[in-house]
């Protein structure tokens, strides 16, 4: 399993370096001058030139990748300060420290993200499990038609109808923002309420097709067959038989549905109009700030790929097997 593990994490860092790579050469590539969003409109060209040189734009592009990449493990000096690791530049556009900007972000994508993913992983797999447990009763069809219809409703479509009832006609809730867990745990609660439904309904949808399909598929396994006709009784194979079998599929989806929540936080961000790293990346692509792009970049990119190695883990841990592959 160690081994396993290294592997993983030493394919992890490498996809990290060739992400950080492509970002900066695909910004460099593209004919703008940097300097002059933080010159701003009246901008002399002595001023022009001294940001630029402050920047570090004047030097090679080789240079330019090499300070940016050691920066995230050494730190960096600024003419403005020095930037402790993990430095992720200084954002063209604001001047402000890319990594303090986006750890002023991250609490709400990852509670859009975190909680999300709760809520579809309990009601999804749960839902789903009920209906294949009671195949061919009400509560299968009414769990399989539920979803056929949520996992049409996209985000930018659901949102706006979720916040025009519950917030501007009735007003039974406040308008979604972020409040700190740690200063108001209530108010964080309700505050992110309906956006995190919001985004994990599409989810929820597919997780209860998912793990129904799945848990009908190991139900009619022989070895669970096999474990019925010898008179154990149905909770008892559902439970100690199936349900660990049908785990693997939505293991390894959940692993690939990652980015797609991260897009989802995105398009919830915006509808909900929340300061989160999703609005951050749209600003930081609109302004061209290259710093502030990459800094997102790098930042979702390893929070993917860590949930890809705990999945790769947790798959390895489920199926032995993939241990020796």
């Amino acid at each position: 399993m160690l081994q396993f593990i290294i592997r993983r994490t030493v394919g992890a860092v490498v996809t990290l370096f060739l992400i950080g790579a492509a970002t900066f050469f695909l910004f460099v590539a593209t004919p703008s001058d940097y300097a002059s969003l933080s010159c701003g409109k009246d901008c002399s060209p002595q001023r022009l030139a001294d940001i630029r040189e402050a920047l570090g734009l004047d030097l090679p592009i080789a240079q330019q990748f090499w300070d940016f990449m050691s920066g995230i493990v050494m730190g960096r000096d600024y003419p403005t300060g020095h930037c402790s690791a993990p430095c992720l530049g200084q954002s063209f556009y604001s001047g402000d420290m890319v990594w303090d900007t986006i750890m002023d972000r991250f609490p709400t994508t990852l509670t859009l993200t975190a909680g999300g993913a709760v809520v579809f992983l309990i009601v999804g797999i749960g839902a789903g499990m009920l209906a294949a447990y009671r195949r061919g009763s009400l509560l299968d069809k009414i769990a399989t038609g539920g979803s056929m219809v949520l996992s049409s409703f996209q985000i930018y479509f659901l949102g706006p109808i979720v916040l025009w009832i519950f917030v501007y006609s009735t007003g039974l809730m406040e308008n979604p923002k972020y409040v700190p867990i740690t200063q108001d745990p209530f108010g964080w609660f309700m505050g992110m309420l309906l956006p995190v439904l919001v985004m994990s309904t599409i989810f929820t949808a597919q997780y209860t097709r998912m793990a129904r399909s799945s848990m009908i598929e190991q139900l009619a396994e022989e070895h669970v067959r096999t474990a019925r006709a010898k008179g154990m009784s149905k909770p008892y194979v559902f439970f100690r038989y199936a349900w660990r079998g049908s785990l693997i599929p939505i293991v390894t989806v959940f692993g690939m549905d990652v980015s797609g929540m991260l897009g989802g936080a995105v398009v919830t961000e915006l509808t909900f109009s929340l300061q989160g790293i999703g609005r951050l990346a749209v600003n930081g692509a609109t302004n061209k700030d290259l710093p502030l792009t990459m800094g997102v970049m790098l930042v979702g990119a390893f929070f993917i790929l860590l949930i890809n190695i705990l999945t790769d883990i947790a798959y390895a841990y489920i199926d032995p097997r993939i241990r020796l592959s």
